[in-house]
């Protein structure tokens, strides 16, 4: 384990972090969220890829819904400018949300489909805002490019055959909710920089009770 605080989400300052830890492990598979600077990384580096599904998921819903918003509240007529309605374009923008839900990899010819319908919405002049329309060309050409690295979990296979990737980077997710944001809302609020010291402790000795399968909520409860 590497915890370490870096200065930004600078390709070349995660690459130069990341290289020595994947080649002292050596490395084959890279688990991480949907930061370009993973992608970059992992190309660089020789490492397949595996995007977070649950990352991805959320990130997609909470897009759907704005756009849905923005189709029926705020249109700018770019969708009828690529002979798109209101109605399609919906209908699309929920497909893509069910794909990305199922995560079945042949779908991919599916989000191709999308991004085409849409490949020809006029990107925004210099200082406007991007149109509906180019918007949801840009989301369904980022989850079309983004497909193998998002269901790598799906057809990977170890040494001996089995699938172990689970899509998701909940390990680390559950670590850190464990160790640090449990911490920080159970010790907010102290007055006394030894009482908060004290339930911190506290806290990290429940936890590691949680190896005889109880739940860390259950031992603060």
């Amino acid at each position: 384990m590497s915890i370490d605080e870096l200065s930004g989400q600078e390709t070349a300052d995660l690459k130069e972090w990341l290289t020595p830890i994947l080649d002292a492990v050596g490395a084959e598979i890279v688990v991480s969220d949907d930061a370009d600077a993973f992608k970059t990384v992992s190309n660089d580096t020789g490492c397949q890829q595996q995007v977070c599904k649950s990352h991805v998921q959320r990130n997609t819903d909470a897009l759907v819904d704005t756009l849905i918003t923005a189709i029926q509240e705020r249109p700018d007529n770019s969708l009828s400018g690529i002979g798109i309605t209101d109605e399609q374009a919906i209908s699309d923008i929920t497909q893509l949300q069910a794909i990305i839900h199922s995560r079945r990899v042949e779908d991919i010819d599916k989000l191709e489909s999308l991004y085409l319908r849409y490949a020809k919405a006029v990107p925004p002049k210099k200082g406007a805002k991007h149109s509906i329309a180019y918007r949801m060309r840009n989301l369904f050409l980022d989850r079309w490019n983004l497909w193998t690295r998002l269901t790598f979990y799906r057809t990977w296979k170890d040494k001996d055959g089995n699938r172990i990737l689970d899509g998701t980077n909940n390990g680390c997710e559950r670590a850190i909710g464990w160790w640090i944001k449990e911490r920080y809302r159970t010790i907010r609020g102290y007055k006394k920089a030894r009482n908060a010291i004290g339930m911190s402790r506290l806290i990290a000795h429940a936890g590691n009770q949680l190896s005889y399968g109880l739940h860390l909520s259950s031992l603060l409860g």
